[in-house]
């Protein structure tokens, strides 16, 4: 069944002119966590050079085939099962992207999560992550303060990470930070390149 998120809308575009520059030469890129599947089928469609695979738990599938069906563009393969702590698919790709992933998770998903894209990111593959970020162990507003203890109140497990832990995570996998771009409402895009 096709669902819908609003904040999908709202981001997309910001999304977009932030990852955009760094996915000019990228041929096949891994969305992880694609939930809906509205991203997967507006990225796809603004960048139609990137073969844009999404994936995500088996319980999402629906709406994001669903999406896809509807648009039904030349560069949205059938979305694929994927769940970061069990088995990954043995692909090889240039791109990984995520958006308002790793604070869903808990903490020893986002280390799988991690150690998973390393393993598929080729050589000088680059790993795109949106979300909000803690920084020196600090909030970066008092919204996204309020969203950690709303998120907590869901599930214990589920927190705004840190980007020195992150950033940590992503060295651990071979991967180096480029950039550190800026997003509204307090978000931020992550660029990592594999070694």
């Amino acid at each position: 069944m096709k669902q819908y998120s609003p904040s999908c809308d709202q981001n997309k575009k910001p999304i977009l002119e932030a990852i955009g520059p760094y996915l000019t030469h990228q041929k096949n890129l891994l969305e992880i966590g694609s939930g809906t599947g509205q991203h997967a089928v507006f990225f796809a469609k603004n960048l139609p050079d990137i073969i844009w695979q999404a994936s995500d738990q088996y319980i999402h599938l629906d709406s994001i085939n669903s999406w896809i069906n509807e648009e039904n563009l030349d560069n949205t393969p059938k979305p694929i099962e994927l769940d970061v702590s069990s088995t990954w698919p043995t692909i090889q790709v240039d791109a990984v992207f995520s958006a308002n992933t790793t604070h869903i998770m808990s903490w020893d998903m986002v280390c799988d999560f991690f150690t998973g894209v390393g393993n598929v990111l080729e050589s000088g593959g680059l790993f795109l992550l949106y979300g909000p970020f803690n920084y020196n162990n600090a909030y970066t507003s008092e919204s996204n303060a309020r969203f950690d203890v709303w998120l907590k109140q869901q599930n214990i497990q589920s927190a705004i990470r840190d980007f020195e832990k992150l950033n940590a995570l992503a060295k651990d996998a071979n991967m180096e930070l480029i950039d550190d771009i800026q997003m509204p409402a307090n978000n931020r895009t992550l660029v990592w390149k594999k070694r």
